[in-house]
């Protein structure tokens, strides 16, 4: 049975809908949350089958309130990547992980957003990558890929999923749930212009999230090699 480490940034941002996929196919998930009292970003890989990044609500890499952890998760995404082991990265998570392969971040401001998702290539995640899709975003921030990096998919407001080896960034949650971001809301201060609408957004096409994540997990398990 495969075991993955999850990296959570905030109590509100989990898995989500992803969860069930991930049980259904009998792949156990630890949550490591470094933000709690007495919690810690694991030092090392070993144990491990692959990593999960989360998204940050209004932590930043670049700008902002910086995630307090950015040091170590560095250094832990970087060993599981030594060690040839799959990381995604979700949010703020796919910034992390772009600069451990060699890209970067750029400043951007928090926003919150329902993109519609555009594939490039007709093979992306073994050809699972649904045509298009809608996708939430909240984050601050954005990765830049490291060169080589393949596009997977985008919006009119850039790229949304990318790929560099069996390494796999999401700028938005591909599991998102309208009740995860509302207490992702009540849970900071500072939150994005426009929230109530763009709830509703996402509300209104909660099931084309869902119906699309079924088949994203089915690329996603694929290329990490997780079945």
């Amino acid at each position: 049975m495969k075991t993955l480490c999850v990296l959570q940034h905030t109590e509100a941002e989990y898995l989500g809908l992803m969860e069930d996929h991930l049980e259904g196919r009998n792949i156990r998930f630890r949550y490591s949350r470094p933000f709690t009292p007495g919690g810690k970003v694991p030092t090392a890989a070993e144990g491990y089958d692959g990593l999960i990044l989360l998204g940050g609500g209004p932590l930043g890499i670049v700008s902002g309130a910086l995630v307090p952890s950015l040091a170590p998760e560095l250094r832990l995404t970087k060993d599981f990547l030594a060690h040839g082991l799959p990381v995604v990265g979700i949010g703020i998570g796919a910034a992390i992980l772009a600069v451990a392969t060699g890209g970067g971040a750029e400043e951007a401001p928090l926003r919150f957003s329902v993109e519609t998702a555009r594939r490039s290539p007709p093979q992306a995640l073994g050809g699972h990558l649904p045509a298009s899709f809608p996708m939430a975003v909240y984050m601050r921030d954005r990765p830049v890929p490291p060169a080589g990096a393949e596009i997977l998919a985008s919006s009119d407001g850039g790229p949304l999923v990318f790929q560099t080896g069996n390494a796999l960034g999401f700028l938005g949650h591909p599991g998102a749930k309208s009740a995860m971001i509302e207490d992702l809301i009540m849970e900071f201060e500072e939150t994005p212009e426009g929230t109530a609408e763009t709830l509703d957004r996402l509300r209104a096409v909660q099931g084309e999230i869902a119906s699309a994540l079924a088949e994203i997990m089915v690329g996603l398990v694929d290329v990490a090699g997780w079945m």
